[in-house]
């Protein structure tokens, strides 16, 4: 069997290397070449999500690239301190959730999968995809190229155009209403404890800080409003972004303003979207994966989490069950509840980041109250503790709920 992976950014690379443990072959091609640097923001992989690399030996290089960010510390705009909680959990053998730039993230992921010998094409953007003739799936690219295989795997995004080859009426992504920012101040003076996340619901936005172990400091802020458009990304420099943002955060407890001021962006004007509910998966040979299936708000912290459990229980589908109709219906019913849970989850939790003086003044009521009774390490076993045995093998597709 051969698998075509329309996507190179995480579930993309990590899909391939769970196919290849299954012994199937796998080629990735990815729409946009290699460069830009390092600019971009970061985003946690939490324990299950590392569990799920580790199922495929991918865990090390992951683990490398980022460093560890075990708590969440939660405050008002005022300086109150609301609560603490476990960022993403923590495996048996303590290792904990990690933060890392997703440039870095990518590099990892491509440079141990080509380390396996599994091929990355770039510059390869999808076009389309048809029957082959005697069976499998022929996939032409904007190129002009075409390759062909037994199955097509959408590992291409929120904005995902395999989920639309497989069903032209099916939804895109759902803006959230907030627009967000990621920067970094290097050599930050009064730095936090490293891997402690100080999560600021301000007066107008939510930012959060962490120290690095360089000893500087990745922030990122959201902002309610309405989504960015194009003319205004091209309009608005960094600089006038981020004298926005100080000014946003003016009068907030908190070292907001300063890190702002004195740092520079890496993310600007990201309008951010979710995806919850996709009514199909699948259909003949081609299906999807990670973000083009089951987008979270990054307030969940479990998109590159959910991508990579996504892999791992696709592949285990596709090694364990007779023919590929019925791997896919059985990777849908197992991951299908799960996931859609997750985004829901996701959603509450960011829209905590957008409500009025009212709610505002409720919620820093409330919130330390949830955080003391019902987020808890026990109350979040369901997400961060789940694991996938990769030996277990899958008997047969569960029905759909």
């Amino acid at each position: 069997m051969k698998a075509l992976i329309a996507g190179g950014g995480i579930a993309g690379p990590v899909t391939a290397m769970a196919l290849q443990r299954a012994g199937i072959d796998a080629e990735v091609f990815e729409a946009h070449r290699p460069g830009g640097g390092e600019a971009g923001s970061y985003l946690t992989v939490a324990s299950n999500g590392l569990d799920a690399l580790r199922a495929v030996g991918a865990d090390t290089p992951v683990l490398a690239a980022g460093f560890p960010t075990p708590t969440n510390v939660l405050l008002s705009g005022t300086g109150r301190r609301l609560g603490s909680a476990s960022n993403g959990g923590r495996l048996a053998d303590g290792t904990v959730s990690h933060t890392i730039k997703r440039a870095r993230l990518y590099q990892a992921l491509h440079e141990e999968a080509a380390g396996r010998g599994i091929r990355i094409e770039h510059g390869r953007r999808l076009a389309g995809a048809e029957p082959a003739a005697g069976g499998g799936v022929a996939v032409s690219f904007e190129d002009g190229t075409r390759a062909t295989g037994d199955l097509l795997i959408g590992a291409d995004g929120v904005h995902s155009p395999t989920r639309r080859l497989i069903d032209p009426a099916a939804p895109g992504g759902r803006y959230v209403g907030l627009v967000n920012f990621g920067g970094y101040t290097p050599a930050s003076a009064g730095a936090a404890e490293p891997g402690v996340w100080h999560m600021i619901f301000g007066r107008r936005a939510f930012f959060g800080h962490v120290a690095d172990p360089a000893g500087g400091t990745v922030w990122f802020a959201n902002v309610p409003r309405p989504a960015v458009s194009a003319a205004e990304r091209a309009a608005t420099t960094d600089e006038q972004w981020q004298r926005q943002l100080v000014e946003l955060f003016a009068g907030d407890a908190g070292p907001a303003s300063d890190l702002i001021a004195g740092g520079y962006l890496e993310l600007a004007g990201d309008s951010t979207h979710d995806l919850p509910s996709v009514p199909v998966w699948h259909r003949g040979p081609m299906v999807i994966v990670g973000d083009a299936a089951h987008a979270p708000s990054p307030s969940s912290g479990q998109g590159a989490s959910m991508a990579a459990e996504d892999a791992v229980v696709l592949a285990k589908c596709l090694r364990d069950l007779p023919d590929i109709p019925q791997a896919l219906a059985a990777y849908e019913g197992l991951r299908r509840k799960r996931v859609e849970r997750i985004v829901a989850q996701g959603a509450r939790t960011g829209s905590a980041k957008t409500p009025g003086p009212v709610g505002r003044a409720l919620r820093d009521l409330a919130l330390p109250l949830v955080f003391k009774l019902l987020v808890t390490d026990r109350s979040m076993a369901w997400i961060h503790q789940h694991h996938i045995d990769w030996d277990t093998p899958v008997s047969s597709p569960p029905q759909r709920v």
